[in-house]
């Protein structure tokens, strides 16, 4: 799977209480729809998704675990088969370009609040209210798959707009860095759906989001 990286945030935190109570309400409409929003970070075990300088190399694990399983090439793409839509922040979605583009031809929302151009015809920019953009994805795709960064995961999960959280966690301490996410201001229930441990030493732990 694809890691995520660090973003800007685009959403400005000062929102009113009303504002927070209407997007909430509406993002619970969301998840009564059949398509499926899913929420996916790779992470160090304490739960840092990049070193402050920016750094992912450690995502790519020295590590052996014989009982695991192998990530084949086949598998990836079967995978990705059944995503139709990407969201990321602004940072993911540069670091994609950097490191050569992992999306293809699957449409792509960034979320920025800066006025740019698009490389890609598959990608669209947007600045505006969180839930109406999820809730006109929705209409359109099967399967929303959130990418990153940290402060749009913690968005994601505060206003109730996934259905699944899926967790790739590598083998290794990083101590510092920049968090998956913290301080949601809210409790959320789980369900485990899904445990895969992998050669590498990455297990994957799939959840599915309860709604209230």
């Amino acid at each position: 799977m694809f890691a995520a990286h660090r973003m800007s945030s685009p959403f400005a935190y000062s929102r009113s209480f009303s504002q927070i109570q209407y997007q909430t309400s509406e993002a619970s409409k969301l998840n009564k729809r059949k398509s499926k929003v899913t929420i996916h970070m790779a992470s160090s075990l304490d739960g840092f998704i990049a070193k402050k300088d920016g750094d992912v190399s450690w995502l790519r694990s020295t590590d052996l675990y014989e009982p695991g399983i192998t990530l084949t090439e086949e598998a990836i793409k079967d995978f990705l088969e059944g995503i139709d839509c990407y969201v990321m922040g602004s940072k993911t979605y540069e670091h994609a370009l950097e490191l050569g583009w992992p999306y293809g031809e699957t449409p792509v929302v960034v979320l920025t609040s800066r006025q740019r151009k698009a490389e890609r015809e598959t990608v669209e920019f947007y600045a505006g209210d969180l839930p109406k953009l999820i809730n006109r994805l929705r209409g359109k795709h099967n399967h929303i798959w959130m990418a990153g960064g940290a402060m749009l995961t913690k968005e994601f999960i505060r206003l109730k707009l996934a259905n699944k959280l899926c967790i790739s966690i590598m083998p290794i301490i990083l101590g510092d860095g920049i968090l998956f996410f913290d301080f949601v201001g809210s409790e959320q229930q789980l369900h485990l759906e899904d445990v895969t441990a992998y050669k590498d030493g990455m297990v994957e732990l799939s959840y599915e989001i309860l709604s209230d």
